[in-house]
């Protein structure tokens, strides 16, 4: 690829990945990203000693991340360090049981049998589905193409055997007797954006992924992850803009092939190929020229379903926290009616769950000494919602604070410091997220594999897309996997 001069617009983690792979295959690359620094939804904030990740807290294949410094023979350990956590997630029922999830897989067993001992078989049969459907939909199928709809059909039959017809939280339930234990077991989606009632059961692959490598932090938080990624971007020459807020991706009426891009300002950066980094159906809608045909795969219309909205509140604590795991996820009483209310009704209901995120659990440079820092998230309606944020954004953090001090953080009303959140309407601004979703396009069965917004687009020959809402889907694994399906996309164009 030498010589050829490729764009990517859009620098998560999709976005990064691609820019060093294509780097690595000699081309010419150019990564911009509209806000002022490098991550995307990466985001950190800092506020009076407090540091916030914004964007992903988890990382479970952290061999993907290698990969991309082994491309140019360097490691990633003398960039940032990974720190492996015991306990992944610790899960706290509305009547305040308690389920702590770890690698040890005993203790998992003897955590099952507090709450319901004949599960712990049943455990173990989904653990051992789990590691067949990772085996197909992770090894065989994450870096697959789907651009074409015979390669979908070649996967029926497996896909079948490993019944992805059934949703996640109904092939848990198969196996899994107790009904907190569903949950569990079924959070998953969640985490991706999706809902565990509707999410194609594929996504049951996650648990045995964790097993095979764990879960992990990034020694600095996620921002120090993206600043070692951006070093070795500098260092093997990729040429990097930002605040390059891009409004038009130039199509040649004539060849039918993408020649630039066009920022708000007025710059222009002359191309041979785009890859989007961004939330495609965005893409179709805002950036690319009316005339072109399009199938209706390829636009947003009624049927179209996205994922949920994310209600993220930041905070310090002037008092530590030490019982509080690094991730808990904290159940409230309702759980499919809840559901429901967030994806089909779009409806903002008064009760909630919440993930907990308290990174000052692992690394304390995150608050100043005696204090905790906080990243709560809680999944809301997205803004097919027609909502007045400003106001119940407000309610919503008073009820979120409230809730919590009266469980997981006591008088947290009291302790809590210089807090802010983010709502539906940010990702819409800051990230130009269709409707606000947190992850672009839901990943149920009918918006997978070949029916996801393709990697290469169908008519424009250069024009590529990496990220949530491609293919094989949104979480850190899949936008890094993404990144692989379009390398071998573009090789195949330009090569």
């Amino acid at each position: 690829m030498s010589g050829l001069r490729l764009v990517v617009v859009g620098s998560g983690f999709g976005g990064l990945a691609m820019a060093l792979r294509l780097k690595a295959q000699g081309a010419q690359v150019t990564i911009v990203e509209r806000l002022s620094d490098l991550g995307g939804r990466a985001q950190v904030f800092k506020k009076n000693g407090f540091t916030h990740d914004a964007g992903p807290t988890v990382i479970t294949a952290p061999f993907l991340f290698d990969e991309l410094f082994q491309l140019f023979n360097k490691n990633r350990s003398d960039y940032c360090e990974f720190i492996p956590l015991d306990v992944w997630y610790d899960f706290i029922f509305d009547d305040g049981t308690k389920f702590s999830y770890t690698g040890d897989l005993n203790h998992t067993y003897s955590q099952i049998s507090h709450f319901e001992p004949g599960d712990v078989e049943g455990y173990k049969r989904l653990l051992k589905l789990s590691k067949s459907i990772f085996k197909v939909g992770f090894e065989q199928l994450s870096a697959q193409p789907f651009t074409r709809f015979w390669t979908m059909l070649r996967q029926v039959p497996s896909l079948l055997k490993l019944q992805s017809y059934r949703t996640v939280f109904g092939l848990v339930s198969k196996y899994i007797k107790n009904e907190k234990l569903r949950k569990v077991f079924s959070i998953h989606p969640l985490l991706v954006g999706g809902n565990p009632y509707t999410t194609t059961s594929i996504y049951t692959l996650i648990h045995y992924l964790e097993r095979k490598w764990g879960i992990h932090f990034a020694q600095g938080g996620t921002g120090a992850l993206v600043a070692s990624l951006e070093k070795l971007l500098i260092e093997e020459g990729v040429k990097i803009q930002k605040n390059f807020d891009i409004t038009k991706i130039e199509i040649d009426a004539n060849s039918g092939k993408a020649t630039e891009v066009l920022s708000s300002d007025g710059e222009n950066i002359e191309c041979d190929g785009v890859v989007f980094n961004g939330d495609p159906p965005y893409a179709y809608q805002h950036l690319l020229p009316a005339r072109l045909r399009r199938q209706k795969l390829r636009r947003p219309d009624s049927n179209t379903k996205f994922s949920m909205g994310l209600f993220v509140l930041f905070f310090g604590t002037k008092h530590v926290y030490e019982e509080v795991s690094h991730h808990t996820i904290w159940l409230g009483k309702r759980h499919e009616e809840l559901l429901k209310d967030i994806f089909d009704y779009k409806c903002l209901a008064d009760d909630f769950s919440l993930y907990i995120h308290r990174p000052t659990a692992t690394d304390k440079s995150f608050a100043p000494e005696g204090c905790d820092s906080f990243y709560v998230l809680c999944p809301v309606p997205n803004l097919q919602l027609d909502l007045d944020w400003e106001v119940r954004g407000c309610e919503l953090r008073d009820r979120i604070v409230q809730a919590l001090a009266k469980t997981l953080l006591p008088n947290l009303d009291a302790n809590i410091t210089d807090d802010f959140w983010m709502s539906p309407k940010d990702f819409q601004a800051d990230y130009k997220s269709v409707w606000g979703a947190g992850f672009s396009i839901a990943p149920i069965l009918s918006q997978s594999a070949y029916f996801r917004y393709h990697n290469k687009d169908p008519e424009i020959s250069n024009l590529f897309f990496v990220g949530a809402g491609t293919h094989p889907g949104a979480g850190v694994p899949g936008v890094l996997s993404s990144a692989k399906v379009t390398e071998r996309l573009i090789i195949e164009t330009f090569c």
